[in-house]
C-alpha cells in the first residue's frame, strides 16, 4: 500500500489503466448512447490511454509531475472521440496540479482531482449533467479534505460509482436505453486502476451499486430512429495555435455544432472535437486559428441509414475557377466548374449538375466560402451529401484535386482533400490600384504588391522579381513543390516563365511548374507544398 504516488507508481497506473480499459472496452461500447449512439466510447478511451502509455514509455522523468505531463500530452495527441478528449483533459488537469512535484500524498492528489474537474468542465462548451463530467465532479467533491492516499482513492472510486448509477436519472436518453453513461463508466475504470496501484489490491470497484443492464441492439436502434442527435459528422483534429486563438476558435465552433471540446498540452498543441453538419466550416475555423493536422471526420452510422434516397450516385468535385485557364485545368481532372465570381445559386447549380450523391465543393477564394456554404445547405436539404473544403486560392484547389480519390470512403476523401489544401501555402502578386497604407509600408498606385496568406508582406516594382521573392519566403519555411499560375494581365505569362527558369537554376531541389490560369486581379498566384 502506498502513502505517496511517485513516478514509478504513475507509470504503473498508466499501463494498468490502458489494460483495464481494454478489458472493459466491449462493456463500455455497449453503454454508448449519448451524445451519439455509435458504440465506440470504450474503443476510443482505450486508444486514448494507449497513446498516453506510449508517451510515458518514452519518458524518463524521475518525478510524478513529469510522468503525468507525458501521460497527459500523449492522451491529448491521441484522444479519440468526445470522451477521449475529456479524459485527456482530466489527465492534463492532474499534471498541471502536480507539476514540479517528485511525489504526491493524499492531500495533493485530492486537490489535483479538484483541479482536473475544473479543467474538464472548462474544456467543454456546454457541460451536461449525467455524463463523465458529473461523475468526475462527485468524485472530486467526495475526496476534498482527505489526507491519506489510500483513503482518497477508495472514496474517489466509490463516489464515482455512486454518481455513475445516478446518470440515468439525469439524462433521459440513458434511462430510455436502460444504461449508465459510457464515458462515466470509463472514468470509473480509470480511477479504479489508480486505486489498485495505490492499494496493491488490483482495480478497485465500488460497494456494488446496481447499474442498469446494457440495452439490446434493438433498443439502441430505436433511439437512432427517434433521432437523438442533430448533427451528421464528428470532426476532430490536432491544432498548432497560439493560446490567444483558442477563445475565438471556440466561439466560431460553438455556432456550428455541439459536443465541442478543445484541450491543450500547454505547448501550443490542442485537440479539437465537435459534432457538426458543416465539416468544411469546422476545418476552416481551425485553419483560421492555426495549423490543423491529423484531421478525422466520422459520419454517424445511424444517420447514414436514415437518409432518403435521391437517385444520385457516386462522388464528385465542384470548383470555383476565376479564369478560363483555371477552368480548363479543373475540367481536365473531371471537376465540375463554376466560373468567375459566382452566386450561391450558381454554386448550387454546379452541385446539382454533378448528379452525384456526395459532393466536395472547393470555393478557391475566401470571399466565395460563404456562398459555397449557403449552396451546400440547400443541397443537403435536397438529400445531397456536401462538404465544403475551405480552399482560399485556386492553387489550394488544385492541390486538393490531386489527392481526390472517389474510391475512398467519403469522409476519408474529405480529410485527404482538406489536408492537401491546408498544406499548400499561398502567395499572390497583384498591382496596387491606389495609394494605401499596408503592413509592409505605404504603397502607391501601380506598385507591385506581394501577399502571403492575404497580407501584404513586400512592395516592389517588378512582377517576376516579386514572385521569386515570395517563393524564397515560402520555401524557407519548408516545401519541395512550387506551382505558379499566371493571370490575364499583359506580361503575366512571361513573368511566370522567368520565375520557373530562375527557380530551376537557383533551387534545383525544388520541383516547379507553371500554368496559364487566366485569373483577373492577380498576375501571379503561387502555391508551395
Amino acid at each position: 500500500m502506498l502513502d505517496v504516488l511517485d513516478a514509478a507508481a504513475a507509470r504503473r497506473w498508466c499501463s494498468a489503466a490502458a489494460d483495464s480499459l481494454a478489458a472493459h472496452r466491449a462493456e463500455i461500447d455497449s453503454l454508448n448512447v449519448y451524445p451519439i449512439p455509435d458504440g465506440d466510447t470504450g474503443t476510443n478511451l482505450e486508444l486514448t490511454l494507449r497513446s498516453a502509455a506510449a508517451a510515458v514509455a518514452g519518458d524518463r522523468s524521475p518525478a510524478v509531475g513529469g510522468v503525468l505531463q507525458a501521460m497527459a500530452r500523449g492522451a491529448v495527441m491521441g484522444a479519440k472521440g468526445n470522451s477521449g478528449v475529456i479524459i485527456s483533459q482530466v489527465l492534463r488537469g492532474l499534471a498541471e496540479a502536480l507539476d514540479g512535484r517528485d511525489c504526491a500524498d493524499g492531500a495533493a492528489l485530492a486537490a489535483a482531482l479538484g483541479h482536473a474537474c475544473q479543467s474538464a468542465y472548462a474544456a467543454v462548451s456546454a457541460p451536461q449533467e449525467g455524463t463523465v463530467l458529473s461523475v468526475l465532479r462527485s468524485s472530486a467533491d467526495a475526496v476534498a479534505g482527505l489526507v491519506e492516499l489510500p483513503d482518497v482513492m477508495r472514496v474517489a472510486v466509490h463516489a464515482a460509482e455512486a454518481a455513475l448509477a445516478r446518470t440515468p436519472q439525469q439524462l433521459a436518453v440513458l434511462a430510455q436505453a436502460g444504461v449508465v453513461d459510457a464515458g462515466g463508466r470509463g472514468l470509473v475504470v480509470l480511477l479504479g486502476a489508480l486505486a489498485g496501484v495505490v492499494t496493491g489490491d488490483g482495480p478497485v470497484r465500488g460497494p456494488g451499486q446496481q447499474r442498469p443492464r446494457p440495452a439490446t441492439r434493438a433498443a439502441l436502434q430505436r433511439i437512432r430512429e427517434d433521432g437523438s442527435a442533430e448533427f451528421d459528422y464528428e470532426v476532430q483534429y490536432l491544432l498548432h495555435a497560439e493560446d490567444a486563438a483558442i477563445a475565438p476558435l471556440k466561439a466560431a465552433l460553438s455556432e456550428l455544432g455541439d459536443s465541442l471540446a478543445v484541450v491543450g498540452t500547454g505547448t501550443g498543441l490542442f485537440n479539437v472535437h465537435i459534432h457538426v453538419n458543416d465539416v468544411g466550416a469546422a476545418i476552416e475555423a481551425g485553419i483560421e486559428a492555426g495549423r490543423p493536422h491529423r484531421i478525422t471526420v466520422l459520419r454517424f452510422e445511424q444517420q447514414v441509414a436514415a437518409e432518403p434516397s435521391t437517385g444520385r450516385t457516386g462522388v464528385a468535385l465542384v470548383a470555383v475557377a476565376p479564369g478560363e485557364g483555371l477552368a480548363d485545368l479543373f475540367a481536365a481532372e473531371a471537376v465540375t466548374v463554376v466560373d468567375g465570381s459566382p452566386s450561391a445559386a450558381e454554386v448550387l447549380a454546379g452541385i446539382r449538375r454533378t448528379e452525384a450523391a456526395q459532393v466536395i465543393v472547393l470555393p478557391n477564394a475566401t470571399a466565395a466560402g460563404g456562398l459555397a456554404e449557403l449552396a451546400a445547405e440547400q443541397a443537403r436539404a435536397e438529400g445531397i451529401v456536401v462538404a465544403v473544403v475551405p480552399t482560399k486560392s485556386p492553387v489550394q484547389g488544385l492541390s486538393a484535386v490531386a489527392v481526390h480519390d472517389a474510391q475512398r470512403r467519403f469522409e476519408d476523401n474529405v480529410i485527404a482533400v482538406a489536408e492537401a489544401a491546408a498544406a499548400t501555402r499561398v502567395a499572390e502578386v497583384t498591382v496596387a490600384s491606389r495609394d494605401a497604407i499596408t503592413i509592409a509600408g505605404r504603397c502607391a498606385a501601380g506598385d507591385v504588391l506581394g501577399l502571403i496568406d492575404g497580407e501584404v508582406v513586400e512592395i516592389g516594382s517588378d512582377v517576376a522579381a516579386m514572385g521569386l521573392s515570395l517563393i524564397h519566403r515560402l520555401v524557407a519555411a519548408g516545401g519541395e513543390l512550387v506551382t505558379v499560375l499566371s493571370g490575364s494581365a499583359p506580361g503575366a505569362g512571361a513573368a511566370a516563365d522567368q520565375i520557373v527558369a530562375r527557380v530551376r537554376e537557383r533551387m534545383p531541389f525544388i520541383e516547379v511548374s507553371t500554368y496559364r490560369g487566366g485569373q483577373p486581379d492577380y498576375p501571379l498566384l503561387i502555391g508551395v507544398e
